[in-house]
């Protein structure tokens, strides 16, 4: 999508989507999509999250349209920025995500697992914390537990435990959190 009539097209259809011209936005989809989408692939480096990105970014076409100067860039140059911004804050919020899974984790475990040098009274502490929170592992239902684990254990994002569990992602957040909070209640009385 380089030659000026080409540009023009696309040029015509930001226009007309910044008249609010549902049509038109279908339009765009369809001639730029596949760039775009691979663009969102490679920054990215998953297909579902480039589907998300994606999709991101033409609502944020559809909302910006108006704003478009075809004397600032050319059109295809506008689009892949937008997907580029949006592609880049995917990835920003996935290592926020897992940040704040490992956050949560460290805090738990700074709690149950204290000290850094292992001596023999550290070695026998660890282990009764470690049966401590098997214990406390147990009374949490089954849906908590695993995610947890899946969380933890092979650090997973809040997105991707919701996708590999087939579960709205609030769903799995809600799970997560009240199931470190049951963790914290119960580890509180071992300790």
């Amino acid at each position: 999508m380089s030659a000026p009539s080409d540009d023009h097209q696309l040029m015509t259809l930001i226009d007309r989507v910044a008249q609010r011209d549902e049509a038109a936005l279908k339009a765009l989809y369809d001639l730029t999509a596949r760039k775009l989408y691979g663009l969102a692939l490679r920054v990215v480096g998953n297909a579902e999250r480039a589907e998300d990105v994606l999709q991101e970014s033409f609502l944020q076409i559809w909302r910006n349209a108006p704003d478009y100067r075809a004397s600032l860039s050319p059109p295809m140059a506008w689009l892949a920025l937008i997907v580029r911004s949006r592609s880049l804050d995917s990835l920003r919020r996935r290592a926020a995500e897992r940040s704040h899974l490992t956050q949560e984790l460290d805090d738990t475990l700074a709690d149950t697992l204290q000290g850094d040098t292992p001596d023999p009274m550290d070695t026998s502490l660890a282990s009764q914390q470690a049966w401590a929170l098997h214990q406390c592992l147990q009374q949490l239902e089954h849906k908590q537990r695993e995610v947890i684990s899946l969380a933890y254990l092979r650090d997973l994002s809040h997105g991707e435990l919701a996708g590999q569990l087939r579960l709205p992602l609030g769903t799995v957040k809600t799970w997560i959190r009240r199931g470190l909070e049951r963790l914290r209640e119960c580890m509180a009385r071992f300790a």
